[in-house]
């Protein structure tokens, strides 16, 4: 069982890479390490639990892990290596920022956390790293997400027969349509909804929703505000011919295929930013309202029995 976790992944081109790096990735790509999607989320996750039941508790590898996804388009390889580790130690960071002592202290010993804490700093310190090229997002899909996709770059798969390929065919002899590990036959179906653009065409459509939430926005609105982060992010991180990819992951667990097919996210915000910038207030209040009734539904059943 999957985590109730969305994830936004940046793919970099192999020329992104330093010459050994890129080495290292050409091989992986072509070994039987490198898994599908779905395979590579549920070992990630195996992996954080093996973490979390260890005795004391490890608040991150003792070495940064040596996976990726991969996508291949035409000849070109492009690999988001998991950075497990660093993705860890920021976890670490938020986890220390938002929750009180009492609370953490039921996950991870003071002394655990204080040496990951200092690790990380002496990492950061050397090589001057501070970002992944993975977010997530638990129990939602944050608003900004949507921004950088059209709905044409949206990709619905409930089972592996009916589905139409994505445009960047998947690596690894993963699903031709998902990208997901081929299921074995008495599985049942992969259900997968994602995302996938260049981050050349995310940047425009961040840039341009930027402007417009900024223009009707009050300061420091919290969807102005996960914009320009996110708007950084890919301009930090991304090498121009990146591939920016919002999979829903385990989200779709959640959802029956009826309210999976219905869900038009992208659509959406792209009609509400379109009415803003058109000035039609009511067209775009509507879409809001819509957003907001779908994913209170999704959040709230964090607190299911």
């Amino acid at each position: 069982m999957l985590p109730y976790t969305a994830y936004l992944r940046l793919y970099q081109p192999l020329a992104a890479f330093p010459r050994r790096e890129r080495a290292y990735w050409k091989a992986y790509a072509d070994s039987p390490r490198c898994r599908g999607r779905g395979e590579a989320m549920a070992a990630e996750h195996a992996e954080s639990l093996r973490r979390l039941l260890h005795d004391p508790p490890l608040a991150a590898p003792l070495s940064e892990s040596g996976d990726a996804y991969v996508r291949r388009v035409g000849d070109e390889l492009f690999v988001c290596p998991w950075q497990t580790r660093l993705r860890c130690w920021l976890a670490l960071s938020t986890l220390r920022a938002t929750t009180s002592r009492r609370l953490r202290q039921a996950f991870l010993p003071d002394l655990v956390a204080q040496e990951a804490q200092r690790d990380f700093e002496r990492w950061r310190d050397r090589t001057g790293r501070t970002r992944s090229q993975i977010l997530t997002s638990t129990w939602e899909v944050p608003l900004a997400w949507f921004v950088p996709f059209t709905p044409e770059e949206r990709h619905l798969t409930l089972e592996c027969s009916g589905a139409e390929p994505l445009p960047n065919a998947p690596p690894c002899g993963a699903c031709p349509h998902c990208g997901t590990a081929l299921p074995a036959p008495e599985r049942a179906p992969v259900r997968t909804l994602l995302y996938v653009t260049r981050a050349a065409d995310a940047l425009p459509r961040l840039a341009r929703a930027v402007r417009l939430v900024s223009g009707c926005s009050p300061a420091g609105s919290s969807l102005l505000y996960a914009l320009e982060r996110l708007e950084e992010w890919v301009q930090a991180v991304a090498h121009p011919r990146a591939l920016l990819e919002l999979d829903y992951g385990g989200l779709v667990l959640l959802l029956d295929d009826t309210a999976l097919r219905s869900d038009q996210s992208v659509a959406e915000v792209r009609t509400a930013l379109a009415a803003v910038e058109q000035g039609r207030p009511e067209l775009a209040a509507a879409m809001r309202l819509r957003l907001r009734k779908r994913w209170e539904a999704v959040r709230a059943l964090r607190h299911a029995n």
